[in-house]
């Protein structure tokens, strides 16, 4: 925490399942990352920046941990041109308002979160709803997870929402052709809205009965063969999770993939899944040949992020 740049992160697993208290496990993705600067409030981005700053402290103002944190402070340094300095791109589901929102807590909390005896699950929980609390002013809904994972900057592993752990993963393998990848949309998605169809469509009974009995079921099972650097099993859910999306979620994929994403399915050379929420922004891909998926899909912006 004493580095003044917060990461993006990306949900391998877990996207949709720890909103219902299922698993999930997110990593830090440190291609992107932000920071707190003063600037000159008549340049454009600077501006743009500050002026979300000011109604993020209007609304912290409104919340029940506002006594937690130097609001007088963080409102003289708006005004001397406070603004976050970020990398990380907007609505592509990597954490960009999460890093925003560590940053905030790193230089405006006077009532940390103590480490001196290092972390527990009672003081991930702790640090959890306070983020939760926070990034909801960009989200309306947020389960708190990417700003701790920004702010933790270390992996970690959600057994539910009242188990958190920081985990060591399966090392980065650097010469191996399985592992994860990104590619880009091409346009931002906003998180809120996709929630809130993700919750309109779950109304559904048959739709509610797939996500429960089979997707959760999957989500835990890719969460366990990951830990365990099970591949084989790994890649065969990953083909599940990736399925039922398809058949059943649509909505979360956007119009432009729908034949990326089955041709992946068909060949079974790559297999996509959501980054974040889903509706655009990044999507995450899972392949046994990196080299090959990066050839079938040289049209987009292809970024191995973890190999295994």
């Amino acid at each position: 925490m004493s580095d003044s740049y917060f990461y993006s992160k990306i949900l391998l697993f877990g996207e949709y399942a720890i909103l219902k208290n299922s698993r999930g496990i997110s990593v830090p993705y440190r291609l992107y990352k932000g920071s707190l600067k003063f600037g000159d409030s008549n340049n454009k981005k600077v501006k743009k920046s500050n002026n979300v700053i000011i109604r993020f402290c209007e609304y912290m103002e409104s919340i029940s941990i506002k006594n937690k944190f130097d609001l007088k402070k963080m409102k003289t340094d708006i005004k001397s041109g406070l603004y976050f300095e970020s990398s990380i791109p907007i609505g592509y589901g990597i954490g960009s308002s999460g890093a925003l929102v560590a940053a905030l807590y790193e230089k405006y909390c006077t009532e940390k979160v103590s480490f001196v005896n290092n972390l527990d699950n009672k003081k991930n929980i702790i640090l959890k709803n306070i983020f939760s609390l926070m990034e909801s002013f960009f989200h309306g809904e947020s389960s708190g997870l990417d700003p701790l994972n920004s702010y933790l900057n270390s992996p970690i592993l959600i057994n539910s929402k009242k188990e958190i752990e920081i985990i060591e993963i399966p090392i980065d393998n650097i010469n191996g052709n399985m592992g994860f990848f990104l590619i880009d949309s091409g346009f931002y998605s906003s998180t809120e809205q996709s929630i809130s169809k993700f919750n309109e469509s779950i109304n559904d009974e048959y739709l509610r009965n797939i996500f429960e009995s089979k997707f959760l079921e999957y989500n835990d099972k890719c969460v366990e063969f990951f830990i365990k650097g099970n591949c084989g099993d790994l890649e065969s859910n990953i083909k599940k999770l990736s399925r039922i999306i398809f058949k059943n979620f649509k909505f979360m994929i956007p119009l432009n993939f729908y034949e990326v994403w089955e041709n992946g399915l068909k060949s079974e050379d790559y297999f996509l899944k959501l980054c974040g929420s889903g509706g655009g922004g990044f999507i995450l891909g899972f392949s046994h040949d990196l080299k090959k998926a990066k050839s079938l899909l040289s049209m987009y912006d292809f970024k191995v992020v973890y190999r295994l």
